[in-house]
């Protein structure tokens, strides 16, 4: 069982689009954009979110299940450094468990999982006018083809990780 008010780095693609998701569970209590760095060889700073969730409302198993739905988990692509696929563990004793998370949602897959399991090194955050994207104006282009496509999925799929009002999303 999680740790009430516990944290995981979550790296996949844009920060804006993960950003999006996660600030619409339920127990997740806050949600910081920007980068994350790790050791070598993945010490390059990588689009990433810091989510803050209370264990006893979402596990940790829940948010990777989530994380590895709503971005491109099994494709390797040229720019994966930057869009690193990853959860991100801030102490050594979370490790083994976020490790056994990771490997039993991404048996669920057809394809192999890229997503890698690494340690938090730094975190950098974003321009203050780049954080809260889709909260901002979930009308933007931007907003209205890459992260409401994944709240609509998740919406069916997993309609029971969403927060009380996540209802009225943008359609």
């Amino acid at each position: 069982m999680d740790a009430a008010l516990s944290k995981i780095g979550l790296g996949g693609g844009c920060h804006w689009c993960t950003e999006g998701i996660f600030v619409h569970l339920r127990g997740v209590t806050r949600v910081e954009q920007g980068w994350i760095t790790s050791e070598p060889p993945h010490a390059a700073p990588s689009e990433a979110v810091i989510v803050h969730y209370d264990g006893h409302l979402i596990s940790s198993r829940e948010l990777i299940e989530v994380h590895l739905s709503t971005h491109a988990a099994t494709k390797a692509h040229a720019m994966r450094a930057k869009y690193r696929s990853a959860v991100y563990y801030f102490d050594e004793s979370a490790k083994e468990a976020l490790r056994r998370n990771l490997d039993e949602a991404a048996a669920t897959f057809a394809e192999p999982v890229v997503t890698l399991l690494l340690p938090f090194k730094e975190f950098t955050a974003s321009l203050a006018e780049h954080r809260d994207y889709y909260r901002t104006d979930p009308d933007r282009p931007f907003c209205r083809r890459y992260i409401q496509p994944k709240l609509n999925r998740l919406k069916v799929e997993r309609a029971g990780l969403l927060r009380e009002g996540t209802e009225g999303l943008s359609q």
